[in-house]
């Protein structure tokens, strides 16, 4: 089985003008492309060809000798799973099971706000901001560079890009101010509801 680039969930310009359809051009058509690209390539005659994407994340995981193939292997897994994440006139409260795990888990919705934009904020460098289920509670988390929750056994519910190329077009240096659109403006709290099952 190939890797390949899924389509974007949505038209390329609707979420603007929180996120361009420049950005998507270069996020999605040249990025996100570029990881599926290499991917492909990584395990072209290997063992791990004709494998889904997470069975190649968990082989690479943790192996330095195989570390090219987490990156872009991971990164193609994250990427394809934020686009679900966004939605146009998404974000602002949620509604359903998410909700009431919001509540009893994080404090309520504006906690819980307050806290991923500040995990999404003061991620150093490259990386994502996770809303991820842990031992059955709700829990926001942190990965640098390509990481996943995958690899340390937590399920990814919601995901906020933080690498310059996912915002800088648009906010350029105010990675605050693109994560305060998402919370307000772009999250898909369907898919969320969704992932909780």
């Amino acid at each position: 089985m190939t890797i390949a680039l899924p389509e974007l969930p949505f038209p390329i310009a609707a979420l603007e003008p929180h996120i361009s359809a420049r950005t998507f051009e270069f996020h999605h058509g040249k990025h996100h492309k570029a990881y599926v690209d290499n991917t492909n390539k990584l395990i072209e005659g290997t063992a791990l060809a004709g494998k889904d994407l997470e069975s190649i994340i968990q082989a690479a995981a943790g192996d330095p000798a195989k570390k090219g193939l987490f990156n872009n292997a991971a990164q193609v897994w994250n990427h394809s799973f934020f686009w679900k994440c966004l939605k146009p006139g998404g974000g602002g409260k949620p509604t359903g099971k998410v909700a009431a795990k919001i509540d009893a888990d994080l404090g309520g919705y504006e906690k819980f706000a307050a806290d991923f934009k500040n995990a999404g904020a003061t991620q150093f460098g490259s990386g994502w901001a996770w809303l991820v289920l842990k031992d059955g509670k709700l829990e926001i988390a942190q990965t640098a560079n390509a990481e996943s929750p995958l690899t340390k056994g937590h399920k990814p519910l919601l995901v906020v890009d933080v690498w310059e190329h996912a915002y800088y077009l648009d906010y350029q240096n105010r990675r605050p101010d693109f994560l305060q659109a998402f919370l307000d403006h772009l999250i898909n709290w369907d898919f969320v509801n969704a992932n909780l099952g």
